[in-house]
């Protein structure tokens, strides 16, 4: 009767960790350049009682399914879905979304170490270096002259500038981005950043534009990829099975109760 109990509450912490991944995704519903994060489960380990295929008789047969009871469930991993999000015009000329396959490369003034986004809001200093919300540079570095009247950022990453009194565009820097063999293995550290690590295999750099890297959007920005209707109904039914697994709890305490009172 204990193994009802157990296996019950293996299924309520499940179903809790599943709630607490959707409710991320919700609450970044809004949030630039997010991916939403799904939770997978796997069994537990068997008790074997009668293996399967042992010998159930003199005369050689063999029992052909057994008897094995699971012990619950556990979480297997939560992983990031990296499909691209909708792109949203703002008219910011330094608001840039990637079309496809790419990170922005950002340097953390801590360490010096390299962090990667999707999130493409930026903006300029006080020395006119590109920078992200938090002031932190992009790498590589590009500065924006003062005299600069206008910036265009073509879709191979190239950052043109029109300087006061002059009619032709000036390269002050190339924006390069980063891929990754495996993107869920990337490492999340918040303010919409990734750290590199041995799972998300080493940064591959190239121009924007180049075959297997996406291209910019000037004046844009990549929305999450959360679709809220699919986060509600999958809401819903974690929710469903978090009380079917309550109830099994409920029920194993009924039969202990029961066994209790016998006389």
């Amino acid at each position: 009767m204990s193994l009802t109990l157990d296996i019950g509450a293996t299924g309520m912490l499940a179903q809790q960790l599943n709630v607490d991944v959707i409710s991320n995704n919700i609450a970044n519903m809004t949030t630039t350049g997010y991916k939403r994060q799904r939770a997978e489960f796997q069994d537990l380990l068997y008790q074997t009682k009668l293996r399967p295929g042992s010998q159930s008789s003199e005369q050689g047969t063999t029992v052909p399914a057994g008897i094995q009871q699971g012990l619950g469930v556990k979480a297997g991993s939560v992983y990031r879905i990296n499909e691209q999000g909708a792109l949203q015009e703002t008219g910011n000329q330094l608001d840039i979304a990637n079309k496809g396959q790419g990170y922005f490369q950002i340097t953390l003034p801590s360490n010096g170490d390299t962090a990667y986004t999707r999130d493409g809001s930026f903006q300029v200093n006080q020395d006119g270096q590109i920078v992200t919300s938090k002031g932190y540079l992009l790498n590589p570095a590009i500065t924006i002259p003062n005299d600069a009247v206008d910036i265009t950022i073509n879709a191979t990453g190239q950052v043109l500038v029109k300087l006061q009194g002059q009619t032709t565009l000036s390269n002050v820097g190339q924006i390069q981005t980063a891929i990754f063999a495996n993107d869920a293995g990337l490492d999340a550290i918040g303010d919409n950043m990734y750290l590199e690590t041995e799972a998300s295999g080493t940064a591959i750099v190239a121009n924007p534009g180049d075959p297997g890297y996406g291209e910019l959007e000037q004046g844009a920005l990549e929305s999450s990829n959360v679709n809220i209707v699919q986060e509600i109904t999958s809401l819903i039914a974690a929710q469903r099975a978090y009380e079917m697994n309550s109830k099994v709890i409920q029920t194993g305490d009924e039969m202990l109760t029961t066994i209790t009172q016998l006389r």
